[in-house]
């Protein structure tokens, strides 16, 4: 199982409407598909932000596939993000993933 932690900065920070992590985390599994292997996913709500962890089904194990957890997840944020109008509306869009160096290959 591959668990990602992703977060969403809140367009405006400030006090946390009572059920908002019960609505972020139904949006996402509204939005999930198979293919991206969620199993299951938390929501930690803060003034400024959302953290979350997504429990992936790893796909096929092995070091080609490191990133393939981290690539379903953001594909799902991403999803979520664009087809939800309650995430877009309180949540700016997922950062860009960090670029990651890797080591050529010999």
């Amino acid at each position: 199982m591959d668990i990602v932690y992703a977060s969403l900065r809140r367009r405006c920070p400030g006090p946390v409407p009572p059920g908002e992590a019960a609505e972020v985390l139904a949006a996402l599994w509204a939005h999930a598909r198979p293919d991206d292997g969620l199993q299951h996913v938390s929501a930690r709500i803060e003034d400024d932000r959302v953290d979350l962890l997504l429990y992936l089904l790893t796909r096929t194990p092995g070091p080609a596939d490191a990133d393939a957890g981290p690539a379903r997840a953001r594909a799902l944020m991403d999803r979520s993000h664009l087809a939800s109008p309650l995430l877009r509306r309180r949540y700016l869009p997922p950062a860009p993933a960090p670029a990651t160096a890797r080591p050529a290959l010999p």
